[in-house]
């Protein structure tokens, strides 16, 4: 697949990757694909990711029910960037966050300090069970 080489993978066979919602703009999460991972989100119009923690693929919401249905995949002038511009599902709003938020950019720096600005939608012991 030639699409997927003319991405600048780093030396892990990683490429930064940042989920944003369609109609909002708001920027929802950032991860990481390989090329696996963003062969089958082209393929199935779902996200999926590289977890590095779990060292496998992560399709986006298989514990949560938190899918990201793809509407576009766009990288950058550096070919060093995806986005994803998605609908996020599974709850209204959506929940992109393991913390149970809309988005994982829930902290806000102000007066020399960090600020939690968006509640959580959904407790995350009821999201993961």
């Amino acid at each position: 697949m030639k699409w997927l080489e003319d991405i600048q993978w780093d030396a892990q066979g990683l490429v930064p990757v940042i989920a944003q919602e369609v109609g909002t703009n708001d920027v929802l999460m950032f991860a990481f694909m390989n090329r696996e991972a963003l062969a089958k989100t082209a393929e199935l119009g779902e996200a999926v990711y590289w977890s590095r923690s779990r060292k496998r693929l992560w399709h986006k919401g298989e514990e949560s029910g938190h899918t990201q249905t793809v509407h576009e995949i766009r990288m950058d002038c550096d070919n060093d960037v995806v986005l994803l511009k998605v609908t996020q599902n599974g709850h209204e709003p959506g929940i992109a966050c393991h913390t149970g938020r809309h988005s994982c950019f829930f902290q806000k720096y102000q007066d020399g300090a960090w600020t939690t600005v968006e509640p959580v939608l959904k407790d995350p012991e009821r999201i993961y069970k």
